[in-house]
């Protein structure tokens, strides 16, 4: 069969199998094994009980296999089995077997025929088997039964491509001899994924179901409907024999007796039934091994780089060593703060392309939703005028104003600025929240240590949430102190004179045509006009335009920012995009006939950003009426001139002072933040937080490893050093191992098409003209028990007879020895007629 080391290279490969699937991991490593493929009830689990002689997989009528099942044969003195997800355990009872495969099928998938991916690792350990690696799948069917799934067929098939797609996998293709190859289902999904025929193996199972007066010799001869590697076929005890509790070993023998004596197959018996197709099976993955070595030992390699570094770590760990547990918790700190840190401040390694976090996050709070936040609370237009008109009033009281009072002015200013309160302490909340969703991400990195991960995140929440309290006091001290003196000589405040001159204070706009933003919007417009569509959106400091993409090339409209207002809109009831509108204050059409267009985004996040650079264009929000026009008292607004003029010169002056507010509580609330609670959270975690830790409570439970941790490094280590071994036997192994080389191309326009010639045929004594000149037989009698048709001495003659040869040039069969051993003619039975020697196809597969 080949070189020792190829020999112990299929138990290496199980256990890279096993090692990989412990740990959860691939390790992007397509193992070579061989794919079990055919029809409900085609006979595929009988075939691998046959190889392993006991009864161990479940039987049943529908879909009884709705796992994969890697069955892993080991040669072996003893004989007993093992399941990767029952570890430490041996069934010597094959009953147990069969119980815990459906126990574990029923805990994944239920017990309503549904199927599962997840496969089931059986190793079974006995005397009587060849080393291999075999896939049984479920079977393909058409029609979902009970409470099966109604796309069943599909499942099944996705889950069989899952599989055999891979180069490494070979696939045996079962198929029921008293069916029509042709329709095989086993063999169209091969052709499928291998169509030169190079990882597909035949099977015909239920040679001795077919009708009376047919055989499949011509399948079997491979010339019917050949395949590359040719066909094999098997007797598989019947469902009477299950049921009776047959012994498979006498079920060998018996097929044994069925090649030697059936007239059809007695002249290829040696190269069918069980024992036959496990000796090929065995002999063509260890060749399909060899071949796959080269991309087998760069991927081995590739991985053991990958794991070296932590597995350095491994080496020689002892998880009570006190020394270990202290260093550990000093770099697991250091660690932390360092990442915190990266959080926060940025970092060019180990980027996030998916969304932002940390430090971005924070900082589109300061410069966008903050700065939104301030500008909806001032711009309330027709409300300020009215607490300005009542502010005059009541300073002048019984008296007739002649001049606008500095204290009306003082009121206004003073009441916008206690405004500032609300927005200034949500920005903190929303920093804070911020700051503890990057400390929770930091300190998944202490995820080996729950207890310690458990401390690092009280200790730093709770010192942020301390610093809560003091920064709030802090930014309140801010807006006390602008309260406590109106700085009129300020030398960006207009004055009185200023503010009399002027009739509106004209808004302060970008550079006009500059680009202020560019985007993906989705236009929301009913359906009778057009439907919603997304446009890509150009914002500058004067328009607002729209194209078909972003290729900017086909304009669908320029809306020009004048008079444009935004305010929000609730989301429809189905909707899950984030809605806002732009409107005119004049009551125009905004787009076509619309007074208003709605502009919808994908998350609240794009949808503040985009508010935030409206406001930098200077269009800004409207604010909600708390009282309408109907409720207002008839002498709320004086037709009188004076105090009208009054009225704006101190909107005027309001505007302008406010706006120096802002500008300053814009500059100084990050500032505030950042130094009392950023800042200080990052001191705290590098000078502190180990203090804090050490007397929170013992070293020993703090350092405690989690048991997935340690399962985690046992599992790493194993994988490891399978590794390492498998690279030292790949590296021992002879590359100049005999093998069978593959056999030639053969026609297959077979396969996608209806066979044009019907399977069975009727048994025959007369001569076929197929069969090539053999050498002269034997006298009539029983056939030998032994013969050897492939390698015997030709038989000397006791009478002369027809000449005859079976096989003719020995080199057309495709289960021939390899050429390195020249074949011989063999002995045959009499009464077989002669028939030409058969053509090879031209076609391939």
């Amino acid at each position: 069969m080949g070189n020792r080391g190829m020999e112990e290279l299929i138990p290496l490969i199980n256990k890279l199998q096993d090692a990989f699937s412990s740990i959860g991991q691939s390790c992007n490593l397509d193992l070579p094994q061989i794919a079990v493929v055919g029809g409900q009830s085609a006979g595929k689990s009988s075939v691998l009980e046959n190889f392993v002689g006991r009864d161990f997989l479940p039987r049943g009528s529908g879909i009884v296999t709705r796992r994969p099942l890697i069955l892993q044969l080991v040669n072996n003195k003893a004989e007993y089995a093992e399941f990767l997800h029952c570890k430490g355990r041996k069934f010597v009872d094959f009953d147990e077997v069969r119980q815990e495969i459906e126990a574990e099928t029923d805990r994944i998938t239920g017990s309503n025929k549904g199927i599962s991916p997840i496969p089931i690792n059986l190793r079974v350990y006995s005397p009587n088997v060849l080393n291999l690696t075999l896939i049984d799948l479920p079977g393909m069917t058409k029609i979902a039964v009970g409470d099966q799934p109604v796309d069943i067929e599909h499942q099944i098939r996705d889950m069989i491509m899952q599989f055999i797609t891979r180069e490494s996998c070979l696939i045996l293709a079962v198929t029921p001899a008293n069916t029509d190859l042709a329709n095989s289902d086993a063999l169209k999904v091969a052709k499928e994924v291998d169509p030169q025929g190079l990882r597909t193996i035949g099977v015909i199972t239920k040679l001795d179901l077919m009708d009376e007066g047919t055989d499949a010799r011509d399948i079997l001869e491979n010339k019917l409907l050949p395949l590359r590697r040719g066909y094999i076929g098997v007797v598989n005890r019947s469902q009477k024999d299950i049921d009776g509790r047959k012994d498979i070993r006498a079920a060998l023998a018996a097929e044994r007796k069925f090649f030697l004596s059936h007239p059809s197959y007695r002249h290829m018996a040696e190269k069918m039934g069980t024992t036959h197709l496990q000796k090929t099976l065995n002999q063509q993955l260890t060749n399909h091994i060899r071949d796959t070595l080269p991309g087998l030992r760069s991927k081995l390699q590739s991985q053991l780089l990958s794991l070296e570094k932590e597995v350095e770590e491994y080496k020689n760990f002892r998880p009570d060593d006190p020394t270990r547990k202290t260093k550990a918790l000093l770099q697991m700190v250091q660690q932390f703060g360092v990442d915190f840190e990266k959080c926060i401040e940025g970092s060019g390694d180990q980027v996030d392309t998916a969304e932002l976090s940390g430090g971005a996050r924070i900082n589109r709070i300061f410069h966008e939703r903050f700065p939104f936040e301030l500008v909806k609370i001032v711009f309330d237009e027709k409300e300020l005028r009215r607490e300005i008109s009542h502010a005059i009033k009541n300073v002048h009281g019984v008296r007739t104003g002649l001049f606008t009072p500095d204290l009306a002015f003082e009121a206004i200013v003073k009441k916008q600025i206690i405004k500032l309160k609300e927005p200034c302490l949500k920005c903190i909340d929303l920093v804070i929240q911020e700051l503890i969703n990057t400390v929770r991400q930091c300190t998944n990195k202490l995820g080996s240590y729950p207890r310690l991960r458990e401390e690092t995140e009280r200790i730093v929440t709770t010192h942020v949430r301390e610093r809560e309290g003091k920064t709030k006091d802090q930014v309140l001290l801010l807006i006390d102190v602008e309260l406590s003196y109106i700085n009129t000589n300020h030398e960006d405040f207009i004055g009185f004179a200023n503010a009399q001159q002027r009739n509106i204070v004209s808004k302060k706009r970008a550079i006009p045509n500059q680009v202020i933003r560019k985007g993906w919007l989705t236009l929301n417009i009913s359906i009778m006009k057009g439907g919603s569509k997304d446009y890509w959106f150009i914002l500058t400091a004067e328009s607002l335009s729209w194209y078909k993409d972003e290729e900017e090339k086909e304009k669908k409209y320029m809306l020009p920012l004048d008079n444009l207002k935004l305010r929000d809109v609730e989301k429809g009831f189905m909707s899950t995009k984030h809605i806002f509108a732009i409107f005119n204050t004049e009551q125009r059409n905004v787009y076509k006939d619309l007074r208003q267009i709605d502009l919808a985004c994908d998350t609240q996040e794009d949808m503040d950003s985009w508010k935030a650079s409206f406001l930098r264009a200077g269009v800004y929000p409207e604010k909600d009426q708390v009282d309408s026009e109907d409720a207002a008292p008839a002498d709320s607004f004086s037709m009188d001139p004076q105090l009208e003029r009054q009225v704006e010169t101190i909107r005027n002056l309001v505007d302008s002072y406010i706006s120096i507010v802002n500008k300053t509580i814009r500059d100084l609330m990050p500032k505030t933040i950042m130094h009392l609670m950023i800042n200080n959270a990052k001191d705290f975690i590098l000078s502190e937080l180990l203090a804090y830790l050490y007397s929170s409570g013992d070293q020993n439970s703090l350092m405690e490893e989690s048991a997935d941790q340690a399962q985690r490094r046992d599992e790493m280590l194993r994988m490891y050093h399978a590794i390492k071994e498998a690279l030292s036997l790949i590296g021992d192994i002879s590359t100049s191992t005999v093998s069978t080389p593959v056999p030639p191309p053969l026609n297959d326009n077979w396969v996608p098409e209806t066979s044009p010639t019907p399977q069975h045929r009727p048994a025959t004594s007369a001569p076929i003209p197929s069969r090539p000149p053999a050498v002269r037989g034997t006298a009539p009698g029983p056939p030998p028990l032994n013969p050897t048709p492939t390698f015997g001495a030709p038989p000397i003659p006791s009478r002369p007879g027809q000449p005859m040869n079976v096989f003719g040039n020995s080199n057309q069969d495709p289960f021939s020895a390899p050429p390195q051993i020249p074949s011989r003619p063999a002995r045959i039975p009499p009464g077989i007629p002669r028939r030409p020697p058969p053509r090879r196809p031209e076609n391939q597969w």
